[in-house]
């Protein structure tokens, strides 16, 4: 008899999930109380990258799971990542020497470019910087599209608008969730619900600290110009998509920002496209729109991947876009029984949840 699986939460992490379980054979359910990718899944950069890292074991965890990501593409072609490449030119000085000097050392693609070469990879840039980065092995997808596309091909079971009010625990085990059109039993539940996690876990005794961080994200309207690679400069990220659209996280250094409120988005939104403007010489550049997101960002910084105790594994990080594939394979490998996978003991639960004073 098939394993049933619940998974709480239809973002991208729970996409990859459902997908790869049903792949092992299991059936799944995902319940997703607004609709699938409404959340963050829809509202980041869609960068996926080793570049960014908190410590070696955080970097050698991203770069497996940019690895991941090609052998997901393979699966499912069509929402494969645009392996572009980033040139990082966010730090200078002894900053930008040390940036080099340690990813070469973990043995990451990079190479430093002079302002000559940069100016021939993106002749757009109104004031190119004197040298970058080159991190050729970079890509980014469109996150909210790849979510839905892997929710049709598992065949999982996915209840839109249905909220899990609470987990079903019996003896310490847990068993299933409670919803409003009533309980739903099953072997294993993963909570992959992003800043709603917290909530779910509350009611076990388990006290789940989340940073506050909220973010930004522009699209402008599209221009006929374009940009080859995702840039990481002093002011944003910067990436282009298919359309023509520019998209840029109203803060700097968006993934570890430590900003606790955005009091006027629109304002941010404004500014945003100004430094834009400054950045390519494109006075008539104009927003399209700007979405508010709350990225799912543990206490520590860092994720939390696997068991929390009997039939409940939890899968809750940022950034979830680069970690979501290498979750979806090794979770789920785990939960079927096929062992530990060895990347992934630096970032148990059991690090960061205490019990409820």
């Amino acid at each position: 008899m098939a394993k049933t699986i619940n998974i709480v939460g239809a973002g991208i992490i729970g996409a990859n999930l459902a997908f790869q379980l049903s792949r092992l054979g299991a059936q799944v359910t995902v319940f997703e109380s607004e609709k699938p990718a409404h959340a963050a899944s829809s509202r980041n950069f869609g960068w996926i990258n080793a570049s960014f890292y908190e410590n070696p074991a955080h970097h050698h965890l991203r770069v497996e799971a940019m690895a991941a990501h090609r052998r997901l593409a393979g699966l499912m072609p069509a929402c494969a990542p645009n392996w572009q490449g980033t040139l990082w030119f966010e730090d200078e000085g002894a900053g930008f020497d040390r940036m080099a000097a340690d990813l070469a050392g973990f043995g990451y693609a990079v190479s430093q470019l002079t302002r000559a070469e940069i100016v021939k990879l993106e002749p757009h840039l109104a004031h190119p910087p004197s040298r970058a980065l080159h991190f050729p092995n970079e890509g980014a997808v469109d996150a909210a599209a790849l979510t839905h596309a892997l929710l049709a091909a598992s065949g999982a079971r996915v209840l839109s608008g249905i909220a899990v009010k609470s987990l079903i625990e019996n003896a310490g085990q847990i068993t299933g969730v409670r919803t409003a059109i009533g309980p739903f039993i099953a072997d294993h539940t993963i909570v992959a619900a992003g800043v709603a996690s917290p909530a779910l876990l509350a009611p076990l005794g388990l006290d789940l600290q989340m940073l506050s961080r909220p973010g930004v994200l522009v699209h402008t309207k599209p221009v006929d110009w374009r940009v080859q690679h995702i840039l990481v400069t002093p002011d944003q990220e910067i990436r282009q998509d298919a359309t023509g659209r520019l998209l840029a996280p109203g803060i700097a250094n968006h993934q570890a920002d430590a900003r606790e409120v955005i009091d006027d988005p629109a304002a941010e939104a404004e500014a945003t496209v100004a430094r834009l403007r400054l950045r390519f010489d494109a006075p008539d550049l104009a927003l399209d729109r700007f979405l508010l997101g709350h990225r799912p960002v543990p206490g520590d910084g860092l994720p939390l991947i696997g068991k929390v105790q009997p039939g409940l594994s939890l899968a809750v990080m940022h950034s979830g876009v680069t970690l979501s594939a290498l979750v979806g394979e090794a979770l789920a490998a785990e939960i079927m029984g096929q062992g530990d996978h060895p990347l992934l003991a630096n970032f148990r639960p059991c690090r960061l949840l205490k019990p409820l004073p």
